[in-house]
């Protein structure tokens, strides 16, 4: 997709598409394929939310 736009895969196994908040983008967090993440939901349309978070990972 574009530069700062994912398609995430909830557990429920619906998909969206999530842009990345400013305070992920402003401090430079990278965000990978696999990446665990918290999304918030727009209530206006449910196909699409933000990236509020995502979760460390042990890999190395």
């Amino acid at each position: 997709m574009f530069i700062g736009i994912f398609r995430v895969e909830l557990e429920n196994g619906f998909q969206v598409i999530a842009h990345i908040s400013g305070k992920i983008r402003r401090n430079f967090i990278k965000i990978l394929l696999g990446d665990s993440v918290i999304i918030e939901l727009s209530p206006y349309d449910l196909t699409r939310g933000r990236i509020i978070y995502r979760f460390k990972s042990n890999k190395k």
